[in-house]
């Protein structure tokens, strides 16, 4: 890369690979830059929500991801139900990350970007018209890469953050963490298995293969991150949360960590953007970091590449920051929450804990609402002033009369406007924004015409009116998000 076109993305983890896939479906240029070489068995995220399945349904790759987990309905350690969840993912996927990164690294590659293994990113600097990064390759030799936007998606210890001189604000929340790979000898019957008795806590998931991993925490041996790991403290701090060590044995791998509660106040400068954990850090209570990680590409992706294209201006990608800081933000507390209520209750206060928690979610609005909380399937987006309540929303999953569904039809990476099966187009409408955006019609939209941003978002829809206001608002909607229309619509696109 040595031009002004394209985008360079540092770090090939599941948020930069679901961007650098996106970027280059969408016929932008995209080079990944990535310290580690091969692919990783080892990973620490093992969860994917709803709403993640959902993204990479309209992707056309969540049923390949399906196929390498266990399906939960119940999130274990709160007991939440997720079965009656409003979408076709209703479960957790346990899976390991790793899985999750092969399935995005080969999308990624097939689309043509460019990985380069072993390259570290060194420091940046930026101009008017693009940026600068310096790469130093495995055997020592540095490169200049120059790209018009560079993101980083390199990490809590983001080499990107570190040279805009960003701050990292926040607190460990939990420090000596266990983690372990392991065989069972006798695995547990429903799996995954969760325990806490006020000063030990431990969870046992299976990945699906015959490897199961172990999280445990002791409250009275608070070690360093670099302390080694003994598959005996393992052992030991899970009988004492589990009852049961279920013959835990042939570790490989075990790490010692520590769970930070960290966001960046600004996942903008200039023309540098940072996703994931360079943005965000948060414990690991309800699996929501990777998810979250994903999510923020899933927003930048389609706002980076309608800039390149130049059918948006460079205001529409400030809307990263003010849609995914809030979202990090509320992640990072609801899963700080769940964490200290977890592992800081004193033993005395544990059965309390479990039967409020058994009891205030078998209320059905509360049930519901943790649900779509920790599934994602509740996020939402500010809305202008004035605004129908949809816009800003999560679309749902809607049946189409040509016998698809919606997300099959997100899979252009496009937007999409949905009409209601009695409200057809003018041609000219079609024709004009055919390059554009994919039209469909719904026999069951309650709205005359709802615009879908390509990632799965309400852009606009429309008010109840005469139906020759409504095509005229159809018009002006268009060619607020997607440009101008070819031939008969000229002019500078704009983004409401």
């Amino acid at each position: 890369m040595g031009s002004d076109e394209g985008v360079l993305i540092v770090g090939a983890g599941p948020a930069g690979l679901m961007l650098a896939g996106d970027l280059a479906e969408a016929g932008i240029a995209c080079t990944v830059v990535e310290r580690r070489e091969g692919e990783s068995k080892l990973t620490r995220a093992f969860a994917v929500h709803a709403r993640t399945m959902e993204q990479l349904d309209a992707r056309g790759i969540a049923d390949d991801l399906l196929k390498t987990g266990l399906r939960n309905p119940v999130l274990q350690f709160l007991q939440i139900d997720l079965s009656r969840l409003p979408t076709r993912y209703p479960h957790v996927l346990v899976t390991p990350q790793y899985n999750t990164e092969r399935l995005l690294r080969s999308r990624a590659l097939t689309h043509g970007v460019d990985i380069k293994s072993g390259c570290e990113a060194t420091g940046l600097r930026q101009d008017s018209t693009g940026v600068d990064v310096e790469v130093r390759a495995a055997d020592g030799t540095v490169q200049t890469l120059r790209a018009a936007y560079v993101v980083g998606a390199d990490g809590r210890n983001s080499k990107v953050r570190e040279s805009l001189g960003l701050p990292f604000p926040g607190r460990s929340a939990v420090r000596s963490m266990m983690l372990a790979d392991v065989r069972l000898a006798e695995p547990p019957r429903k799996p995954p298995t969760v325990g806490a008795v006020g000063d030990a806590f431990a969870i046992v998931v299976p990945f699906g293969d015959g490897w199961f991993r172990v999280m445990a925490w002791n409250r009275r041996h608070d070690m360093p991150d670099n302390t080694p790991v003994d598959l005996d403290e393992i052992r030991t701090v899970a009988q004492r949360a589990l009852g049961n060590d279920f013959g835990m044995r042939d570790a490989r791998w075990l790490s010692r960590f520590h769970s930070d509660e960290r966001q960046c106040p600004r996942y903008r400068v200039g023309r540098v953007f940072l996703v994931g954990d360079a943005a965000h850090v948060h414990s690991p209570a309800g699996g929501m970091g990777l998810n979250t990680s994903i999510q923020d590409s899933v927003n930048l992706s389609w706002k980076l590449a309608a800039v390149l294209r130049g059918r948006a201006p460079d205001a529409l990608l400030d809307t990263y920051q003010a849609e995914r800081h809030p979202v990090g933000r509320r992640v990072l507390r609801m899963s700080g929450a769940l964490l200290r209520g977890v592992l800081t209750t004193p033993k005395a206060m544990c059965g309390f804990r479990d039967l409020f928690a058994r009891t205030v979610l078998r209320i059905p609005p509360v049930a519901q609402r943790a649900a779509r909380a920790i599934s994602g399937i509740d996020i939402a987006y500010a809305a202008p002033s004035g605004a129908p309540p949809l816009v800003g929303k999560r679309v749902p999953d809607l049946p189409l009369t040509d016998g698809r569904r919606l997300y099959e039809a997100l899979r252009t990476r496009r937007f999409v406007l949905v009409t209601a099966a009695d409200a057809p187009l003018p041609a000219e409408v079609t024709k004009s924004w055919a390059g554009e955006v994919g039209f469909v019609s719904a026999p069951c939209l309650t709205r005359k015409a709802v615009l879908v941003r390509p990632d799965a978002y309400i852009a606009w829809a429309t008010s109840e009116g005469h139906p020759q206001r409504r095509a005229e608002d159809v018009r002006r909607a268009l060619t607020d998000w997607c440009g101008a229309g070819a031939p008969a619509h000229q002019g500078t696109p704009t983004f409401r």
